[in-house]
């Protein structure tokens, strides 16, 4: 008797199975191990081995979810930064100095420090890191100042761009981005100065009202 032939499931059929779903417990579990081992052994002796352990997981759980520690180091220092965020503090200027502030507390958390630097100083010589880190971090952050812009916008702080100025309001949105982020970056992790108070207030002075503003008064 002819045995009948069964011809194998087809690629599509495959890919359309489900798979064992992500456990966002054991993901938390991951990021926060990645970042306590990389402040107690440094981006040199952080191996995946070593976040498993700390994590309570087998290798092979995190080769699932992340190709190498460089991935897994960008992800874990997103999830920081995604806690940033921008209440409603009645102005412009009273947003923009608590915005300063929140980054810069978190700078001084031993974890976002240590893992901010490490991925920065890895990725000059990694350019697939360094497009990781501004789609997963740079990018997402921006947000906060589309938030903001539209905010002053409603209060009527700043004008509406008529539709065709939106590039140009896009770029002049990724310029404040930088200006903020690389200025609380360079003084508190570069130069190692407080962002205290009246820095922040001058700060912001200088940020809204350019060159020309009272920022020393």
């Amino acid at each position: 008797m002819c045995r009948r032939h069964t011809p194998p499931p087809s690629a599509a059929a495959r890919a359309g199975r489900p798979g064992r779903p992500r456990s966002a417990a054991a993901d938390t579990a991951i990021l926060e191990a990645t970042r306590a081992a990389l402040v107690e052994l440094g981006w040199s002796k952080l191996s995946m081995g070593d976040v498993a352990a700390r994590a309570g997981v087998a290798k092979t759980t995190l080769y699932r979810r992340w190709a190498g520690k460089n991935e897994l180091v960008v992800d874990a220092v997103a999830v920081l930064f995604d806690e940033l965020e921008l209440p409603d503090r009645g102005s412009l200027a009273a947003d923009v100095e608590g915005v300063v502030r929140q980054f810069a507390a978190l700078l001084e958390r031993p974890e976002a420090k240590t893992a901010l630097m490490a991925v920065v100083a890895e990725s000059t010589r990694d350019e697939p890191l360094r497009e990781r880190i501004r789609a997963s971090i740079v990018d997402r952050q921006k947000r906060l100042v589309l938030e903001g812009r539209a905010r002053a916008q409603a209060r009527g702080e700043l004008p509406v761009p008529a539709d065709d100025r939106a590039d140009a309001a896009g770029a002049a949105d990724d310029l404040v981005f930088d200006v903020i982020a690389g200025t609380v970056v360079h003084r508190a992790l570069v130069s190692g100065q407080p962002v205290d108070g009246e820095w922040v207030r001058r700060f912001t002075a200088l940020l809204l009202g350019g060159l020309g503003a009272a920022a020393y008064d």
